[in-house]
């Protein structure tokens, strides 16, 4: 009797070892995106798609056996490279199995020399859009469910010379992402025959950009081209031109995209246009009313990347079976490209289902995600224009 009964409390203890171990096993994910400096205003959305997915998947119990997903949320500054290293370090230090993010161009490229590489870890940004991350060497650890800039430039030429403009000035924040902008905007530009008057930098945190404009005004164009910041010397930029009466309608990419550009600016900014990564159909539509039932604004720039992105690496670590980087950073081009059953929002718990009995998964997602070359998003394009104070959408390309 006595045997019977250590052996059924040993049963006991197995099995209910064994669910503790299934539901003790937590996934950290980190979150670096810039909550203060030039684009804060887009972080906050940015920052709950990616959580939105992490607890979907957290509720679903499918990945790993009943693992649970933490998000943890960290400060790039978005331009302050030295923050973003810092603070992608003490990530590390916490423990975390993947990091999203960062957010703009040149602190993401100095995370990943800087940190990334050494420990090991993968990445996906849902937002740094430098044509230069294409090809850092990276180790097979970085990825981004953004396009490059330099299909950017391509679809900003398109649209510009749709809408006839025959020549423009350009502006740039001075960083890598803004550099990279606006040399792919002037080279296609000018290879489809437009005329590019003047490309001068600006520096983000002036109170007068006066000057500036003065240059710009003085060189001419039908367009002023703000490849900058909406939250920063972009708007500053802007705001200088209209008082200075240069022009009265801007380009804008997908930097200066954001509902707190037309705020800032106000009924002048009406009848300016650009372009920023958007899809459309099912799935954007989808996510878009889950994150409105979840109390965030789905279409917020990068906001549907930084859901596809942390899904990326919750399907790949189910098709690795581990949460380690180095067994599972080879499976995300294989859950995001055909073939397999294609995923859309809100389906996360029946793709770990699907992976976890062998079948293969398409992950679609928000964006339409589609990985091409090293691992970014092959972009389409949602084009914008400000009507009424709002940035309307008026196609896609």
């Amino acid at each position: 009797m006595k045997k019977m009964l250590l052996a059924t409390t040993a049963a006991a203890l197995v099995a209910t070892g064994a669910y503790a171990d299934g539901h003790a096993k937590e996934v950290k994910l980190g979150l670096e995106f810039g909550f203060t400096g030039p684009i804060e205003s887009l972080t906050g959305p940015m920052a709950a798609g990616a959580e939105m997915a992490m607890k979907e998947v957290t509720d679903s119990g499918m990945l790993l056996d009943g693992a649970t997903v933490t998000p943890m949320r960290a400060d790039s500054g978005c331009i302050d490279n030295g923050l973003a290293v810092s603070n992608a370090e003490r990530l590390i230090a916490d423990g975390i199995h993947g990091l999203i993010g960062a957010d703009c161009s040149g602190v993401t490229g100095a995370v990943l020399q800087n940190v990334a590489i050494p420990n090991g870890m993968v990445m996906i940004s849902p937002s740094a859009t430098s044509p230069g991350l294409t090809t850092m060497e990276d180790n097979g650890l970085f990825f981004r469910t953004s396009p490059s800039d330099a299909r950017e430039g391509e679809v900003m030429a398109e649209i510009l010379m749709e809408r006839g403009v025959e020549s423009i000035a350009l502006t740039y924040t001075n960083n890598d992402y803004g550099k990279g902008l606006a040399d792919a905007i002037q080279s296609s530009f000018e290879a489809a025959g437009g005329e590019v008057t003047i490309v001068a930098a600006h520096e983000d945190g002036k109170a007068d950009y006066s000057a500036e404009v003065g240059a710009l005004a003085s060189a001419g164009g039908d367009l002023l081209v703000v490849a900058g910041y909406l939250d920063q010397g972009g708007a500053g930029i802007i705001k200088a031109a209209l008082d200075a009466g240069a022009w009265d309608t801007f380009g804008l990419p997908g930097g200066m995209i954001g509902e707190n550009l037309p705020k800032t600016i106000g009924p002048d900014l009406d009848g300016s246009y650009g372009q920023i990564a958007g899809s459309q159909g099912n799935g954007i539509e989808t996510f878009t009313a889950m994150a409105e039932e979840a109390g965030f604004d789905g279409t917020s720039p990068y906001t549907p990347e930084a859901y596809d992105a942390a899904a990326l690496f919750l399907l790949a670590m189910q098709a690795a079976g581990s949460m380690d980087p180095a067994d599972y950073k080879d499976k995300i081009l294989e859950v995001a490209n055909a073939p397999g059953e294609k995923i859309y929002p809100g389906e996360l718990g029946k793709a770990l289902e699907l992976i976890k009995n062998g079948t293969d998964v398409d992950y679609v997602g928000a964006s339409a995600v589609e990985l091409i070359g090293p691992g970014e998003s092959a972009g389409t394009y949602r084009m914008i224009e400000v009507r009424d104070g709002k940035n309307e959408t008026i196609g896609f390309k």
